[in-house]
């Protein structure tokens, strides 16, 4: 026959376990695009973690029902470090670009750095900011990990 704190210990175990699965499926919920009204922008990835040298296909989404306004052709794309160090910026001209409500843009970045260096592993922060019709900011980011 098993010991009771042995049955107590397992018990509890599996149920943190599945209570701990539960939380980190809610938490890692890579749904990134929802449609709403009014002005609203999305940045979404095929997935959030990529192996190193893969490329990353980015897509910056009007999800909003206003017409956005870019400052230039990159469209507002920036890739960060967690500390916000510029990593990559797609190489655009200062021509204003608009997004029409549920168009897109897509990006592809192969990991390289604007200083031509690779990129590390670690986390990395996409972004993007427009301008609204009624003159409002508009911003949105998401995360990506890149593993070896």
């Amino acid at each position: 026959m098993l010991a009771k704190s042995l049955v107590i210990f397992t018990g509890v175990g599996l149920l943190a376990g599945l209570l701990f699965g539960i939380y980190l499926i809610d938490v890692k919920n890579t749904s990134q695009l929802v449609f709403v009204d009014g002005n609203s922008i999305s940045i979404v990835t095929e997935k959030s973690d990529f192996k190193l040298g893969e490329t990353i296909k980015i897509r910056v989404v009007n999800s909003g029902t206003t017409l956005l306004t870019f400052s230039d052709t990159s469209y507002g794309l920036r890739v960060t470090g967690l500390s916000g160090i510029l990593m990559y910026a797609p190489i655009s001209s200062q021509t204003i670009s608009t997004l029409e409500p549920g168009k897109e843009i897509i990006f592809s970045w192969d990991q390289i750095k604007n200083d031509g260096d690779p990129a590390l592993e670690g986390l990395y922060k996409i972004s993007t900011n427009a301008i609204d019709s009624f003159g409002h900011k508009v911003e949105k980011s998401t995360t990506v990990t890149i593993w070896k």
